[in-house]
């Protein structure tokens, strides 16, 4: 176990042979004083026996880490659209991290990344999807791939952010919306804005919806949900059934529901362009294409559905999702206290008995 020098360079290198193996790594240093106290620390952790995961940490990079999340995991094992915010949320990583061996990604590194990118008016849920993607990375290499023997993000706290958006059409707002949303996407909008707002299905499972998809005779819709890839049957109220039954009259009933004037499915960007026009022209402020979801699930809870059907349609794993979703108007929980009204009737009653 030593220090040497290779041949035409002045950096020190460290050359040590345990159980039978030789390992030569670089000490990075010309200074032979810092390259002697480097080898010092290597002994000591070889024999802790912490040197071994240190030094594999040092084999590989950010960068190999993140081509082999994006190869090997997120396109295998996610949607289209997952791996293509994957794709996003890695690219804004590798500005501050790229080149890095994965022993120099440090919970205080990451911390930093978390201040710049709100710093630069990001907002917190942008921010979490991008530290969710590299945790994840991460406790793929060290549950998986044996790069490293812990997870640096696990240190790090995520930004706080509030899911708890109360926003659905009022009656006045969806007919405005409606009437503003006659011309746009050749005339589709309504009949995709309207299908939202009978089914809550989300934009994405709209534009990739097939007629192959829907059983006009048992009324119901089966899709594989963007977001967890599984299977979900909605059944159509009326409203919903003639959506289609009328879309169907007058296209060819096979491929995409919806389709550019090519024949090829319509693309959320140009779905949220054309929709924040007719928010615009309907005088509609604040609202999103994904509150006609909240709008569905808000509007079946005011109706008293219980929130477990709620979450069966909307296709939520946990009903503490749906919650989220089921806000009550003043109005239906109006309705709630009235029937306390009947017990001070009552005793009234038996008071002047």
């Amino acid at each position: 176990m030593g220090l040497y020098r290779r041949q035409l360079s002045r950096i020190w290198w460290i050359d040590v042979t345990v159980n039978g193996r030789r390992y030569q790594r670089s000490t990075g240093t010309e200074d032979k004083k810092l390259a002697e106290n480097i080898l010092a620390k290597v002994k000591t952790q070889i024999i802790e026996g912490t040197w071994f995961d240190i030094d594999e940490a040092r084999q590989h990079t950010f960068d190999e880490l993140m081509e082999k999340y994006l190869d090997e995991h997120s396109r295998v094992n996610k949607t289209q659209r997952c791996y293509m915010n994957d794709k996003i949320y890695v690219r804004h990583l590798k500005k501050m991290l790229s080149g890095l061996t994965l022993d120099r990604v440090t919970p205080q590194l990451i911390s930093q990344y978390k201040s710049m990118r709100l710093s630069n008016g990001k907002s917190p849920q942008t921010v979490k999807h991008e530290m969710n993607c590299l945790t994840h990375a991460f406790n793929l290499a060290v549950r998986e791939w044996d790069w490293i023997n812990y997870n640096p993000c696990l240190k790090v706290q995520k930004p706080k952010v509030n899911n708890k958006i109360m926003r659905w059409l009022t009656d006045d707002e969806e007919k405005r919306l409606l009437d503003a949303s006659k011309d746009y996407l050749h005339g589709q909008l309504p009949a995709i804005i309207m299908l939202a707002l009978q089914t809550g299905m989300r934009q994405g499972e709209i534009l990739t919806l097939k007629w192959e998809n829907i059983d006009m005779f048992k009324r119901a819709i089966t899709i594989m949900q963007s977001k967890t890839n599984e299977p979900k049957t909605i059944p159509l109220n009326d409203t919903g059934f003639n959506v289609l039954l009328c879309k169907g009259k007058v296209v060819n009933m096979s491929g995409y529901v919806f389709t550019t004037q090519n024949g090829t499915r319509v693309h959320s960007s140009n779905l949220q362009r054309e929709f924040w026009k007719v928010l615009e022209k309907a005088k509609v402020v604040s609202f999103r294409f994904h509150d006609l979801r909240h709008t569905f699930a808000t509007r079946l809870v005011q109706s008293g559905v219980d929130l477990y059907s709620v979450s069966k349609l909307l296709g939520h794993k946990d009903i503490k999702t749906t919650q989220r979703y089921a806000h009550h108007h003043i109005d239906s929980l109006r309705k709630s206290v009235r029937v306390l009204d009947t017990f001070s009737v009552k005793k009234e009653a038996e008071s002047a008995v």
